[in-house]
Formats: structure tokens, C-alpha cells, sequence
């Protein structure tokens, strides 16, 4: 229904009310019938039943939970103990508890959402004016609203007298909206501009107003962001999508060499039973256990981190989606502006403009004084602290009043106010009357158009082109232009109205006032850059405004094109995707536009980070792969939208933000580098030696006690890696990469390689070579040969992942000494598993001889000695590509 446009008497005739009087109780009642109460529809919560059975369904815990049933079969049937399964079914229930105890950080944006509604609205029912509770409010309910109440449902104004509404929650103005009860309006006019409605959740600044209810509930402005936000749905971040693929392709994996060794097993006359065990070892070589726990562990290290730098992570796999992020949709006021008018500009008649920096003439002061005398901004004392409170427009008065070192006490008291003629939309004027040392005088300020000027004053011809100049100018750059004039009175005037207080005034000047740009914007949005990430300004504010801001800190540049809602909703989704790269600021724009700017982002491939305050940005924030809201002026409802929020509301944190995802994103790809070469090689290390009659080369326990203590213990502190030199110069990985992109996959099948030459080595002299008289030649030591090359050769890699291209030597094994430690430790406990008999029964270890010891020594170092000879080479190239290291 197009309520803005509609006449008031046909509103009343469709709502069937009336203006005086209002509903009766029995009409209201059958109205809350038919369309249910004044509240948000709940989003259907998933229960800890259905997120346990997400946990199990994952491909990689089903092979662990079949290996754990077939090892639990062959304990009891064929007496092989139960140490394997147990340790199987303890990993897979500790990956299952943290995947649970993540998703129960669940959104509660809705619940913020309906809290957001006052509990109580003033209505007139059966004639008389009443307080219910709002819940209760029906369309054609007659409400009366006034400065301090937030307004309870859409309402279509009646009458309203000086009334102002801060709607930047929903429209993302900065400056509280003219009402106007007689104003036309259309349908196509942005939200901001429909001055003469009210909307649920907005707060009443100034002024008065009677209002017919038109809407309630879900079909309000803020109802509809609540049913975006039920019905926009989180996407999973690249590195989920990517670790669902990994894991498909290791049970792949798994599938593939179980019946290959299976049938190879047969071949050599192996029964099924130990073919069957031969599957175990085999799913328990393919999937890296303690893969989910290390990330889990990596990515809250990474949130930590992030909470030291005023950011704090509401949903864990963000931390990573951060460090994909191709793109920053920004909310212009209070993200990157400080959502607080300031005086920029002053310019005094026979003056030239003055920035507000600069220091003050007497005409100057003069000026800013008459101002703060006409301005109804207060001061109050918070905590010692003084707090300026009123209209932004006023505050930015008084402000720099206190900048200039006076204070607007000191002025009342020495001018003090007599009367006032409070600003009226119709007029868009104030004025007031202050006594003076030697009668009155009366200040009028407002709009440059409307001041009216004494025509036969000396300065007003001599100083009105000059006016119209410097008012341009301050356009221009996109400021909130005000003008000031006055009148001297000898006597105080009969007749204080604004016939007599607003004619043939004196002209003194205009300021110019803006939302300034935060002072570390620029600064981020050029670092962001640097680091390949294109930032955009979506905002609900004036295109002029949003595009001089946009300018000033570097979003918009030469080419770039800046768009209004309105041209943004004439264009289609198609049309929106094939521009959405040359687009850099959208103004005037609704909740939904902010969530197809996202999408269109999204379906070009981009990793896109929304950041936002108020109401209107929650749906967007939802959508984006990174919702980031402002934890200080940010609402409740963006708060609970968002993956992220910033404790201090500095864009800026939000590329350090980044930095710490390039830095978690980074540690887990080595994570997997480190992980995946053993296990890779484990598989090759058994289809091999099974193919070549062999026997297996180590046996389903001792794998789980090399992934678990020798690539778990370590992998851990792996979280802990600083980030390479080069992170934020690099461009964002592609939303498309695959986990195995730039080389990593290639890496892990060489490092896979080397350790199944290099552990089927040790097996092969164990089992065939005769090298000492103390202990002869079998299959149990080449076992034991295998296990603790394949164990301490895991360990010993750890240190070559830690950089791409850096030494060892160079970093220092002891930059991260968590991780030297653990690594020496996962070495000691593979030793004494290898010598300690209790132990050795268990693992089914035999001992070794010196010489096997010295052997399997030398066999285990090997990978570092190639890798840092592979890293040597690559600092050559690097050196004479010009590249710095």
C-alpha cells in the first residue's frame, strides 16, 4: 500500500478509523486477529540433535567411525586389544564436541531485533488517550509520539510540530530527519526522504507528532530486515568449502587404496581378516585426525590475537573468510566517518573562508559566538567527563566553541536568553533574544535562503554576491551549510514573533559542517589496497555527501562510478553483476540493495566483508561472507547479524583483522602441507610394500600414534607461526583456489615421496639386510625401523614448513619455542615408545642396535637437508627476478 502517497482522509476510510477518536477496543481487537501481534516472527533454531548428526555426516569421521567399528570387531574376534578403537572413537568424539560447541555460538539478531521495540505506545483508543503495550498496536491505531519516545510501528503523520527523528539505525543518515505531516511524497522516494512517515525503531529527537498506524510487525520497514535477515542464509566461508572438498577427495582416497590393497592382499594369499586390518591401517593412514582440532585450535589462536587488536570474532571459520576477503562494503557514518557533525569551514562577512583549524579574528569569534548563543545544545557531566548533548547540528556548534577555549556557559551568563522562536521546518529557521550590555539582541540562524536580509544595510549588497560564492563553495565540498544573522534592539520589542524578530537582518556569516572522515580511513582503505582489496561505500546518506567523503580518504577515484539507490534499483541482477567492479560508492540505498551490492560481489567470485552500525545494515552483514559490525555505536540487532565486531570502531582494525586471517590462513595451509605429506606417504608406503610382498611396513596403531603424537603434538603450535614477510603485498587467494593451490599440492606429493623412498628404505634394511650380530634381520625390525623413521622424519619436517622460502637456520629454531619443544617432545615420546618394553609390547616394537639407530637417525633428517637446499635455489631465482626475500 503506498501510504506516503495516499490522502489522509482515504488512509482513514481503507483503515476504517478515525482521526479524533481513533480504533475502538472491538475494532482493534478483530484487527489483532487478522494480523497478529506487533512483533518479529522467530527464526526456527536448529536443536543440539540435528548438529550433532551435521558433525557424524562429515565423510572423513564416517571412515574413522567404520575404522573404529572393524577395529573393534577384530579386538574381540581376533584378540588384538582395544587401544586402537578406543583411540579412534576419542578422536572422533573430540572433533564432534568442538564442531558443536562453535555452531553453539548461534545469531540472536531477531531477539535483538525485537527488543529494539518500545514496550509501551501512547494510542488513542475509544476516543481516549492511553499507554498499552505496543505489541498490542494495530494498523489504524491513532499514536501520538514526542522527543525521547521511540516510535512503535510505520505510522503516516497526522500533524506534527517542530519534529525531528533519527532514523540513522535504519537509513543511515547521520543528521535526524525533518518530519513534515503535509509534505507530498512518492512512493519511489528513498526511505530518508519520506518525511512524512514514521518508522518502527527510530527515535524521536525534537518536536511532536499524532500519526495513524499503517504498519506492524513483520510488514514494518524493520520487520522486512527481519525477514531478510530469516531468510538470508550464511554461506560457508572458503576454507570450510575447501576442507569439504579436501575431505571428499582423502575418502576418495581411502576407498581407492583399501581395494587396491585389498585385492593385492588376496593376491598374495592373505586372508580377509588381515586384509581386513589392512583397510583399518589404511583409513587410519588417509585421514589426518587431528586435521579439524589443529584448525580449530589455529583459527582461535587467530581470534585471540584479533581480540588484542580491539576485534573480536563471533563466529570461528570468519577468522579465515578475513583473509580471503577481496572486498570491503563499508557503512560511511560512524565506520568511516565518526558519526558526529563538525564545523570544517567558517567565513565571517569581509573575511575570507577559515578552515576550523586555523586560529580566529575577532569578527571570527564574533560569529561563533552568536551561533553558540542561538544553539540549544547543552553540557553535562558524565563520570567527570563532559558530554555535549543535542541536535548534531547544534553539538558541532558548541564543539568547537570549546576548541576556541570558550565556554557557552560563560555566554549565557553574560548574554542571557530572554526568548526563542524554536526552529521550525516550515521556516527551517531559530532565533533567539539575549540581553546585551547596552539593550538586545535578537540571533536568527538556518538555511542561506531563508535568512532574511535588511536591504538597506551597508553590507548586505556590498556581501551578498560574495555569500552566494562562498556558499557554493562549502557545497561544493559537500557541507552542511548554516547562516546567521542578527538585529540590534535598543528596548525590548512589543511583538516577539517572527515578523518582528526574522525581517531585516544583519548578515554575519556561515559555517560549514560534515561528518568528517575518521582519521585513520585513509590510511586502512590504502593499506587495504596495497593488500588487493577493493573497498566500497554504501550508505544511506545524500550522494554529494557520501561521494566528497568517498574522495577524501581514496574509495573513489578517476573513473570509479558512484551510483544512488534509486539507479541502482532500475538496474537488474545481471546488469548489477557486469558493473559491480567499476562501482565504488552506493548513496540513498534501502536494506535490500545493500544485500544485492553483496551478492553481486559474491557471484563475480569475490570474498566479500561487510561492515556496518545500525539496523539497516544487519541483512547485508548476514549475507556477506564476513559480517563486521561497530561495537560502540553499533546496534544490538548488527551486533548479532555480524561475524565480527570492532570494539573500538576503527575501520582500520579491520585491515589489521585481515593481516591476522592472511596469518591464520597461511598457518593452516602449512598445517596441511605438514599433515598430508605423512599421511599421503603412509598410503604409498603400504600399497608398495604390500605389492612387492613385503607385509605391511607398520601396522593401524602405530599410524594413529604417529598422526596423533608425532603431526598433532607439533601441528598445534604451528597456530602460533608469525606471518611471512610478504603477506600484505600479496592479492587475496581466489574464492575458487583450490586448497592445494600455488604449489602446495605439488609440495606435498614431492615431501610424500621422499618420506616413502626414505621409510621403505628403513624397512627394507630391517627386514632383509643383515647389519649387526646383535639383532638379527625381520619383519618386526624393519617395522620398528619404519615407525620411527616415518615418526621422527613427520617431526623433523615441521621446521621446514614454517616458511616458504626462508632458512631454518635463518628463522631460528627457536622463534617459536612452543613449537621447538612440543617437537622435541613428540621425538622423546617415539623414542621411548621404541625402547621402553611395557610400551614396545603394546606398539609391537622390537629393539634396534646401535647401527639401526644411527641409520634411522640419518634416514629421518633427510627432509630438512632437501627442503632447505630446495629453499636456497628458490632465493637464487627470487634474487634475480629483482624479488625482495
Amino acid at each position: 500500500m503506498k501510504w506516503m502517497e495516499r490522502k489522509l482522509e482515504d488512509i482513514f476510510k481503507a483503515l476504517k478509523t478515525n482521526r479524533e477518536n481513533g480504533l475502538s477496543s472491538k475494532q482493534a481487537a478483530e484487527v489483532l486477529q487478522q494480523k497478529g501481534y506487533n512483533e518479529f516472527e522467530e527464526e526456527k533454531k536448529e536443536g543440539i540433535g540435528a548438529k550433532l548428526l551435521h558433525q557424524f555426516s562429515e565423510v572423513t569421521t564416517i571412515i574413522l567411525l567404520v575404522a573404529a567399528l572393524i577395529s573393534t570387531y577384530l579386538a574381540v574376534t581376533e584378540g588384538h586389544g582395544y587401544a586402537e578403537p578406543l583411540v579412534i572413537i576419542a578422536i572422533v568424539a573430540l572433533n564432534a564436541v568442538l564442531g558443536i560447541r562453535q555452531e553453539l555460538s548461534a545469531e540472536k539478531a531477531l531477539d535483538a531485533l525485537k527488543n529494539m521495540n518500545t514496550p509501551a505506545a501512547k494510542v488513542v483508543r475509544d476516543g481516549i488517550l492511553q499507554p498499552i503495550n505496543s505489541k498490542e498496536l494495530v494498523p489504524g491505531d491513532i499514536i501520538m509520539v514526542e522527543a525521547g519516545d521511540m516510535i512503535p510501528a510505520d505510522a503516516r503523520l497526522i500533524e506534527s510540530s517542530n519534529l525531528l527523528v533519527e532514523e540513522s539505525a535504519l537509513t543511515g543518515e547521520s543528521v535526524p530527519s525533518e518530519k513534515n505531516a503535509q509534505a507530498e511524497v512518492k512512493e519511489s522516494d528513498p526511505l530518508g526522504d519520506r518525511v512524512n512517515m514514521l518508522f518502527s525503531g527510530c527515535l524521536v529527537t525534537n518536536g511532536r507528532g499524532r500519526a495513524v498506524v499503517v504498519a506492524t510487525g513483520m510488514e514494518t520497514e524493520m520487520g522486512k530486515i527481519a525477514s531478510l535477515l530469516n531468510n538470508t542464509k550464511k554461506s560457508k566461508t572458503p576454507l570450510q568449502q575447501r576442507l569439504i572438498e579436501l575431505g571428499k577427495k582423502l575418502s576418495l582416497v581411502a576407498v581407492v587404496s583399501g581395494v587396491i590393497i585389498f585385492g593385492i592382499g588376496l593376491l598374495h594369499g592373505e586372508t580377509i581378516m588381515e586384509m581386513l586390518m589392512t583397510a583399518v591401517s589404511l583409513a587410519v593412514a588417509a585421514v589426518p585426525e587431528t586435521l579439524p582440532v589443529i584448525v580449530t585450535v589455529t583459527l582461535a589462536f587467530g581470534i585471540q590475537n584479533m581480540v588484542r587488536k580491539n576485534a573480536i570474532i563471533r563466529r570461528i571459520p570468519a577468522v579465515e573468510a578475513l583473509g580471503s576477503a577481496s572486498v570491503i562494503c563499508s557503512d560511511k557514518t560512524g565506520t568511516l566517518t565518526q558519526n558526529q557533525m563538525t564545523i570544517k569551514q567558517v567565513w565571517a562577512v569581509s573575511h575570507e573562508p577559515k578552515a576550523d583549524t586555523e586560529a580566529f579574528n575577532d569578527t571570527e569569534t564574533e560569529l561563533l559566538t552568536m551561533f553558540s548563543l542561538a544553539s540549544n545544545a547543552s553540557i553535562e557531566l558524565n563520570n567527570g567527563e563532559e558530554t555535549i548533548i543535542g541536535d548534531p547540528t547544534e553539538t558541532a556548534i558548541i564543539r568547537l566553541l570549546h576548541q576556541k577555549g570558550t565556554k557557552k556557559s560563560e555566554l549565557e551568563a553574560k548574554y542571557p536568553r530572554v526568548h526563542e522562536l524554536p526552529f521550525d521546518s516550515s521556516r527551517k529557521l531559530m532565533t533567539t533574544v539575549h540581553r546585551t550590555e547596552d539593550g538586545y539582541i535578537s540571533i536568527t540562524k538556518g538555511a542561506f535562503d531563508r535568512i532574511p536580509l535588511d536591504p538597506h544595510a551597508s553590507c548586505t549588497n556590498e556581501y551578498q554576491a560574495r555569500a552566494n560564492e562562498v556558499h557554493d563553495q562549502f557545497a561544493e565540498q559537500a557541507l552542511r551549510v548554516l547562516a546567521l544573522g542578527y538585529k540590534h534592539y535598543g528596548e525590548l520589542p512589543e511583538q516577539l514573533d517572527a515578523a518582528e524578530l526574522e525581517q531585516g537582518l544583519r548578515f554575519a556569516g556561515l559555517v560549514g559542517m560534515i561528518d568528517p572522515p575518521r582519521p585513520e580511513s585513509k590510511a586502512a582503505v590504502q593499506a587495504a589496497m596495497d593488500a588487493g582489496i577493493k573497498t566500497v561505500m554504501i550508505t544511506g546518506d545524500h550522494m554529494a555527501t557520501a561521494s566528497a567523503i568517498a574522495r577524501e580518504i581514496g574509495i573513489l577515484k578517476e573513473g570509479d562510478l558512484a551510483i544512488s539507490g534509486a539507479e541502482l534499483e532500475r538496474m537488474s541482477d545481471v546488469e548489477l553483476k557486469q558493473k559491480v567492479r567499476h562501482i565504488s560508492v552506493y548513496g540513498r540505498v534501502s536494506p535490500e540493495d545493500k544485500i544485492r551490492i553483496v551478492q553481486a560481489w559474491q557471484a563475480n567470485g569475490e570474498v566479500v566483508a561487510m561492515t556496518g552500525d545500525g539496523v539497516n545494515d544487519a541483512p547485508a552483514l548476514k549475507a556477506a561472507d564476513v559480517g563486521t559490525a561497530m561495537g560502540i555505536t553499533g546496534t544490538d540487532v548488527a551486533k548479532s547479524a555480524s561475524d565480527m565486531v570492532l570494539t573500538d570502531d576503527n575501520f582500520a582494525t579491520i585491515v589489521d583483522a585481515v593481516a591476522e586471517g592472511r596469518r591464520v590462513y597461511e598457518n593452516i595451509r602449512k598445517t596441511l602441507y605438514f599433515l598430508l605429506s605423512c599421511n599421503f606417504s603412509e598410503i604409498m608406503i603400504m600399497i608398495i610394500a604390500v605389492a612387492f610382498g613385503w607385509g605391511l611396513p607398520v601396522i593401524a596403531i602405530q599410524l594413529l600414534l604417529i598422526n596423533v603424537v608425532a603431526d598433532g603434538i607439533p601441528g598445534f603450535c604451528l597456530s602460533r607461526e608469525k606471518m611471512e614477510p610478504d603477506t600484505m603485498r600479496q592479492k587475496p587467494i581466489s574464492k575458487n583456489a583450490g586448497i592445494f593451490s600455488n604449489g602446495l599440492g605439488k609440495k606435498i606429493a614431492l615431501q610424500a615421496s621422499l618420506y616413502t623412498v626414505l621409510t621403505l628404505l628403513g624397512f627394507y634394511v630391517g627386514k632383509f639386510v643383515h647389519i649387526s650380530d646383535q639383532v638379527s634381520t625381520s619383519h618386526e625390525v624393519g617395522q620398528t625401523m619404519a615407525f620411527v623413521i616415518l615418526g621422527w622424519s613427520s617431526v623433523v619436517h615441521i621446521f621446514n614448513v614454517r616458511s616458504n622460502t626462508q632458512s631454518i637456520f635463518t628463522i631460528g629454531f627457536m622463534s617459536n619455542r612452543s613449537l621447538f619443544w612440543c617437537a622435541m617432545l613428540s621425538i622423546a615420546i617415539i623414542f621411548g615408545i621404541a625402547i621402553i618394553p611395557t610400551l614396545m609390547e603394546i606398539f609391537q616394537i622390537v629393539s634396534l642396535s646401535f647401527t639401526h639407530w644411527v641409520i634411522v637417525t640419518i634416514l629421518s633428517i633427510v627432509p630438512l637437508i632437501v627442503v632447505e637446499l630446495a629453499k636456497l635455489s628458490t632465493r637464487k631465482k627470487l634474487r634475480a627476478q629483482g624479488q625482495s626475500i
